[in-house]
């Protein structure tokens, strides 16, 4: 009896059966038993000549393709994919076919008596997290979980939109103003004089440091905690510079009077910095500090700068800046919308009594400077308090809105995505079990009520499988059981395929040693 279960008519389920090791039971299951097994079944299991005959030669065709003719293969029903597969496997050293021979088989039709589960047809598999309808009209409570799944469905969209509308924000994320405080200060050591001088003596040393923070509400916190805090919300002290120069008394120091600091050499952010030398002497230090607007910033020219009223802003807000200025005194040209004209204090800008608004960004080019550096002056003290000087600078600075790090962290964030995925695989677990559960009670439900019925039929369709495979659709069994039905000329050389080809079992299989 073949377990090879491929009859494209029969409606009885497409899972792998509780008996799958017995040879006997279909892998296919009955899903909705009737009550008259004997009418129900008998419907359900006929495979009409002209589909058979069809089947047959749709199978013939593809393996006469090939050159090759598979006995013990899958079913016509099967999908392209695993004929092709099938057709393509060579046999060992076959013997040589005598010429005129019609296609032989290449495995014997012993092959459907092995008790390996069938090849199942694709089909348009459901989403496994669903229910199917026939195991929500054994369970009347899933129609809950299917809400569930609705509600789910919707929350997943409305996650997804908000994705998207976060990714596009941290884009260009919007920026506030606050002030940076900025504290040059210095430290000494060893700077006692003794005389005599001890022979093992440290020499004497300073130390520079430059280091600032974000001011929250214009109020300078005190309290380290507080101070961590804010410093965790903003970026670090040198992301707001581009170059940082330091210029020390070439008199004291010839070989490195200068120190140049350069944001895109470190792009590591730092929270200050340092500069230690050795040395008994005060001096005067000139800090240059050179800001890194993001987007870049630029100084008007005094021209510019009395039109618009800005000192220094981006370039597209100082764009927007000339439109607003031309609409509020109504310049645009009313024949021709694409011109404005130039009152005279534009013409002082542009020196054009009117202009093109496509030509604006590039004749404000001239007027554009980058913005003027800070220049900062500390003079080293080797005596008296330490650390020295108590001199700091405000200046305003731009940074990302403070919530803007913790959405990059959400989006970054998987670990829920992992948990999420945890439950939904032990979601789809349940859901293959239940499934299963309801194909092996259809299966028992239908032998139950009809016994006899039941396995005739299941015989029926099985020997049915086995012909159309063989491609003997239309012999019958009296034939089978003649002699002269095994004398015939492919009868040899198929066994001889058979007993060539590649084991695919363990030990017992024909050809193996």
């Amino acid at each position: 009896m073949s377990v090879n279960n491929n009859n494209p008519n029969k409606n009885i389920g497409a899972s792998s059966s509780p008996f799958g090791n017995s040879g006997v039971v279909s892998q296919s299951l009955p899903t909705n038993p009737q009550p008259q097994i004997g009418s129900s079944f008998q419907g359900q299991f006929q495979l009409s000549q002209a589909q058979a005959q069809a089947a047959h030669a749709r199978f013939q065709a593809q393996l006469q393709a090939s050159g090759i003719a598979n006995l013990g293969g899958p079913s016509p029903s099967i999908s392209a994919a695993a004929a092709a597969a099938a057709a393509k496997r060579i046999p060992q050293k076959p013997p040589i076919r005598p010429l005129g021979s019609s296609p032989i088989n290449t495995a014997s039709p012993m092959k459907a008596m092995d008790l390996t589960p069938a090849a199942r047809r694709k089909k348009n598999k459901l989403p496994e997290k669903q229910l199917q309808e026939r195991v929500a009209a054994i369970l009347p409570e899933s129609t809950l979980y299917t809400q569930l799944l609705e509600f789910e469905s919707r929350v997943d969209a409305a996650l997804a939109r908000k994705k998207v509308d976060i990714q596009e924000a941290l884009k260009n994320p919007p920026r506030i103003q606050k002030t940076l405080r900025i504290y040059v200060f210095n430290t000494f050591a060893n700077q006692m004089r003794t005389i005599p001088k001890k022979p093992n003596a440290e020499p004497p040393t300073w130390t520079l440091k430059i280091i600032g923070r974000i001011l929250e509400d214009g109020v300078d916190p005190e309290q380290a905690a507080v101070n961590q805090r804010i410093s965790a919300l903003y970026p670090k002290f040198s992301t707001f510079f581009k170059r940082i120069t330091i210029s020390l008394d070439q008199r004291l120091y010839p070989d490195s009077h200068m120190i140049i600091w350069e944001n895109a050499r470190s792009p590591a952010p730092q929270e200050g910095f340092e500069v230690k030398r050795k040395g008994d002497k005060e001096f005067t230090v000139n800090v240059r500090l050179e800001m890194n607007y993001v987007p870049e910033k630029f100084k008007l020219s005094p021209a510019l700068m009395e039109v618009l009223g800005i000192e220094v802003d981006t370039r597209p807000r100082i764009i927007a800046a000339i439109w607003h200025y031309v609409r509020a005194r109504k310049l645009q040209n009313p024949d021709d919308p694409t011109f404005f004209n130039c009152d005279p204090a534009l013409q002082k800008v542009f020196g054009e009594p009117k202009m093109k608004f496509t030509m604006v960004s590039q004749k404000i080019s001239q007027h554009l400077s980058p913005p003027q550096p800070i220049h900062l002056q500390h003079n080293i003290k080797l005596s008296g308090n330490s650390p020295a000087g108590n001199a700091c600078y405000d200046t305003l600075v731009d940074v990302p809105f403070p919530i803007q790090k913790e959405l990059s962290a959400l989006l970054a964030n998987t670990e829920k995505t992992k948990e999420i995925e945890a439950c939904d695989e032990a979601i789809c677990a349940a859901i293959r079990k239940i499934h299963e559960h309801r194909r092996r009670r259809a299966f028992f439900l239908g032998f139950s009520q009809s016994p006899v019925e039941f396995i005739n039929a299941l015989i029926e369709s099985q020997s049915k499988d086995l012909k159309l495979v063989a491609g003997e659709a239309s012999c019958s069994a009296e034939k089978e059981h003649r002699s002269n039905f095994f004398n015939q000329s492919w009868v040899e050389d198929a066994v001889i395929r058979y007993l060539n080809r590649k084991p695919t079992g363990g030990g017992d299989a024909p050809g193996s040693t």
